[in-house]
């Protein structure tokens, strides 16, 4: 696919589209692959009457049925049948994480969220426990086809077709992971290769002799299969996989890291976005403008001042408030997710009108530090800790130091590096990009966790959890 736009549409390599004219852009239309171009291209007039049309018809059916919303409206004096407006819905209350795990408490094993009797779910999955107790949730059989649908979105947009392997690499347990892949590479009708069981170079080779061409898995998964292949010796260039999709964790659309997967690789790396209690939400497509579009025909957005719950404009930072609009058995209304946007409005050369969200998912509103003045992300520290290929893995510690925080950062060094100049260089490099003076100490060969699933490479020693992030 990148092969044909490069022919078809000169300069795409280059992403440059502040000079080409408007035939342009509906060639590159006509090439960009959509899993439902009507929709993905639609005005934004017509999204939103259609999001108002889908939200109101999920208000019906859950009202009176759904014990956790109906008593949550009844408490809050809203009337659903009065939304008939976004403004209007803007009057619904939030919903909270920790609210849904009290609902399961409340009413186990699936709690008061799940709008239907058991015998009506036919797909369990829980949460991944990284930010607290794990959230059991449920699927019928139509909402297990939703799931499946914005799958196709995110293969689609990535460039995968019914001619791919599609490799999965992650362990088929309960984290829903990418157990809805399979029915979004089934609507498109690609080959499935699950990877479950598999230790990494038992992967590799079964990519190899099966032929995959799309790798699904974490950004830090990718990384350690290149890891294990080259302390295997085993040859990454024999490998036909083209694209990897990424997900769980952020990692995709921090510049170094995807710089850094796609040059071990030698293969185009995507990101996506979604969670377990809310869906597939959001994915990159093949133009990568430096975000993710939101499937919006399938959610509502909202980005909020995490403190105030104002609006945000346009080009700043806030919480992403996520609704889903095709999942009746298990709804999310006005979700509080915890992560930071920036929204962007402006069109993408790809020809979606979606909203898209510019860097991805860039942390969460809880993992922000204020260390001696200067607030620090987590992504940030990665991406600068990537630049260097001679780090292997690396583990952020925060420490309170007389009563302020420190950064404190291990490395590990590949072999056949200077160990002492790589630690110097990651301490100068933190300081200059972040303007704060870390300690950088190097870590002996394998004494610090290597991922397969999410990471927890960032941990606040005054935290009870012992985690800030993954």
């Amino acid at each position: 696919m990148k092969e044909s736009f490069e022919r078809e549409v000169p300069g795409i390599a280059r992403l440059r589209f502040g000079s080409w004219k408007r035939k342009d852009f509906q060639r590159l239309k006509k090439l960009m692959p959509f899993y439902n171009q009507a929709m993905e291209t639609a005005p934004r007039e017509r999204l939103e009457t259609l999001q108002l049309q889908k939200l109101q018809r999920l208000l019906r059916e859950i009202s009176g049925r759904n014990r956790f919303y109906t008593k949550k409206w009844k408490d809050a004096g809203i009337v659903p049948g009065d939304i008939q407006s976004i403004s209007d819905f803007q009057k619904l209350p939030f919903t909270y994480k920790s609210e849904l795990v009290c609902a399961q408490e409340e009413a186990p094993p699936f709690g008061t969220n799940a709008t239907f009797s058991p015998d009506a779910y036919t797909r369990v999955h829980q949460t991944s426990g990284t930010t607290g107790a794990p959230l059991r949730v449920v699927d019928t059989a139509e909402s297990w086809e939703w799931w499946g649908d914005c799958w196709g979105h995110v293969l689609k947009a990535a460039g995968v077709t019914a001619a791919d392997r599609v490799f999965l690499a992650f362990s088929f347990g309960p984290f829903i992971g990418f157990w809805a892949t399979v029915e979004g590479a089934r609507k498109i009708g690609a080959m499935v290769i699950p990877g479950g069981g598999w230790d990494s170079l038992q992967r590799l080779h079964m990519m190899r002799e099966l032929g995959a061409t799309v790798v699904c898995c974490t950004p830090t998964y990718a990384l350690r299969l290149a890891e294990v292949a080259r302390a295997e010796h085993f040859d990454m260039p024999s490998l036909q996989v083209r694209t990897l999709i990424h997900a769980g964790e952020p990692g995709a659309n921090v510049a170094r890291t995807k710089s850094r997967i796609e040059n071990e690789w030698n293969a185009k790396c995507f990101d996506h976005a979604g969670a377990s209690e809310v869906g597939a939400h959001s994915f990159e497509c093949e133009v990568q403008p430096g975000g993710i579009h939101l499937l919006e025909s399938e959610f509502i957005a909202e980005v909020l001042d995490a403190h105030s719950g104002k609006e945000m404009p346009s080009g700043e930072i806030g919480e992403l408030v996520i609704t889903n609009l095709g999942r009746v058995g298990f709804p999310v209304i006005r979700y509080r997710t915890g992560d930071l946007v920036r929204p962007n409005l402006s069109p993408c050369a790809c020809g979606r009108t979606f909203l898209r969200f510019d860097g991805g998912l860039l942390g969460r509103s809880d993992d922000m530090l204020t260390i001696r003045g200067v607030n620090v992300y987590p992504t940030a520290i990665e991406n600068v800790i990537r630049e260097f290929t001679s780090v292997a893995e690396f583990q952020v510690t925060v420490t309170t130091l007389d009563q302020m925080h420190h950064l404190e950062v291990q490395i590990e060094v590949l072999s056949g590096n200077d160990a002492e100049h790589v630690r110097t260089s990651v301490e100068q490099a933190i300081y200059h990009a972040l303007s704060l003076h870390p300690t950088v100490k190097v870590a002996e060969p394998g004494t610090l966790t290597h991922f397969e699933m999410k990471a927890r490479r960032f941990r606040r020693l005054d935290d009870p959890s012992g985690n800030a992030s993954s």
